[in-house]
């Protein structure tokens, strides 16, 4: 007998994306909210079929990378540079910011001060405006385009830290 987890987390999760991403569109929402729902039908914590949680994570990675990818193909270098010097800052102070609450949070909830420094940055992400060339069916949105995605100096100070 053949193993068919693949192919029923990916049908399932495609098909609840589908669904969800219907309705919430008909009620005026982003189709990314009716995504998230799908994940919560189709997960350990509501009554049903349960996709393999494992698996499905791996394919979001693989989503993630398929969209950065995506997002990447209509990115231009010249659009980055001309805005360096404000995203430059941004990111290191998001950072901080960040790297600041996530501290505050876990020295609020009672953790000692090594335990709280352990605490990098969040997973928070920037929602940012993008350059027209940056713009991607994918990631838009009933308020306009946008791209969601980590900054880069995000990126290398929580790896550095």
């Amino acid at each position: 007998m053949h193993d068919h987890s693949v192919i029923l987390t990916l049908a399932s999760g495609l098909a609840a994306a589908l669904v969800f991403g219907a309705i919430t569109q008909r009620l005026g929402l982003s189709s990314l909210v009716g995504y998230m729902l799908a994940g919560i039908a189709v997960g350990p914590y509501t009554p049903g079929f349960v996709a393999d949680s494992g698996l499905a994570s791996q394919m979001a990675d693989i989503g993630v990378i398929l969209l950065m990818f995506g997002v990447g193909m209509h990115f231009h270098p010249e659009e980055l540079l001309r805005v360096w010097r404000v995203a430059l800052p941004g990111a290191v102070l998001q950072s901080a910011i960040a790297a600041a609450a996530g501290w505050g949070c876990a020295r609020l909830a009672g953790w000692s001060h090594g335990a709280a420094a352990a605490v990098k940055e969040p997973a928070v992400a920037n929602i940012i405006e993008p350059a027209p060339a940056m713009r991607h069916p994918a990631v838009s949105t009933r308020l306009g385009p946008t791209v969601s995605t980590s900054t880069p100096v995000g990126n290398c100070i929580t790896a550095y830290t």
